[in-house]
């Protein structure tokens, strides 16, 4: 199968770990940012990982060098539709491009001012083109961010409908358990705001269990609930949905080698599963390549591939009207 056709929805994306290096080194040369490197082969090793990557905090490492090019509002407006363009021209349909506006007021933007501008490159990039970009707004794991996150989930309920879908909690799930973060998705049940968490890529199955008792509407990830026979029948029968990220997920290390990745595990148990780039570039992935990766090494057939693209159109967090169109793609 061709499975360029197939990999055109993308739920789990992170804007900041799937910005093109051109678009880094752009963006850097016009705001008089110095990098460490001034050509994309020199910027690589900054900002990409390989399968020797040894743990999820040394693969957030890739981040640090991205972040600094995206504290202007000019600089991050650019970067989405950068993003947005390069992905319309890899052949995406809908994607849920994720980000955490926190992240981005190191110099005095606000948190709403990165929310405006990320929406207003999106925007842009759409512009005369069948592709629908849509947007997650990030809380943050971390110590005394307990302000800036209730910030970001009353951002998003401002902005549902607008742009914004939903929220999730992002960040090294090992230092900062998920549990820890009870406000947060309490706020954003009260509001209203769909949401999903992070869970079972560092930490484990207790991770999953605890993102299921607050509410999720789905699992970024989840890969280490193969550790644990009932919550798998949990995240079965209530058709919790996993955004699985087979290349990022073996460079974390929430697997420790290749066979042991659980997705022909989860499709055999009846667990609804979609396939993600999570960071297109610090993987140096697509779709395209994600799919041909479980297809070769899972023994996945050509109809488990049309099940999971029609779960990915299913479980997206887009209106009836943006699903409908993605099922002409599926």
């Amino acid at each position: 199968m061709n499975m360029s056709k197939f990999g055109q929805i993308d739920l789990h994306l992170h804007l900041d770990g799937s910005l093109p290096a051109e678009t880094i080194l752009r963006i850097a040369k016009e705001e008089g940012i110095r990098l460490p490197a001034d050509t994309a082969k020199g910027l690589k090793p900054y900002i990409c990982e390989g399968m020797d990557c040894k743990s999820l905090n040394e693969y957030l490492r890739c981040f640090d060098t991205v972040l600094k090019v995206l504290q202007t509002e000019r600089g991050l407006c650019q970067a989405a539709r950068e993003l947005g363009e390069n992905l319309k021209v890899r052949g995406l349909r809908y994607a849920e491009v994720r980000f955490a506006p926190q992240l981005h007021c190191q110099k005095g933007m606000s948190q709403e001012q990165a929310v405006t501008a990320v929406l207003s490159g999106l925007s842009k990039s759409q512009e005369d083109s069948d592709i629908r970009l849509r947007t997650i707004l990030c809380c943050m794991r971390g110590q005394d961010n307990k302000k800036a996150n209730l910030q970001t989930v009353r951002l998003a309920s401002r902005y549902l409908g607008k742009g914004v879908v939903a929220i999730d909690l992002a960040g090294a799930e090992a230092l900062f358990p998920t549990a820890d973060y009870e406000e947060e998705f309490a706020l954003a049940r009260k509001l209203g705001v769909p949401f999903t968490i992070h869970a079972g890529e560092a930490a484990g199955p207790a991770s999953i269990r605890k993102a299921v008792e607050f509410g999720a509407a789905r699992i970024g990830h989840g890969v280490r609930a193969i550790e644990d026979e009932e919550l798998m029948e949990l995240l079965a029968s209530r058709e919790i949905p996993l955004e699985m990220c087979p290349i990022s997920n073996l460079q974390t290390k929430a697997v420790e080698s290749t066979k042991n990745y659980p997705m022909r595990e989860f499709l055999n148990a009846g667990l609804k599963v979609t396939v993600n780039t999570d960071n297109r570039t610090v993987s140096n992935t697509t779709l395209t390549k994600e799919l041909e990766f479980i297809q070769k090494n899972y023994r996945i057939t050509d109809e488990e591939i049309h099940l999971m693209m029609r779960n990915a159109v299913d479980v997206a967090f887009a209106d009836d009207a943006v699903k409908e169109r993605m099922l002409k793609y599926v």
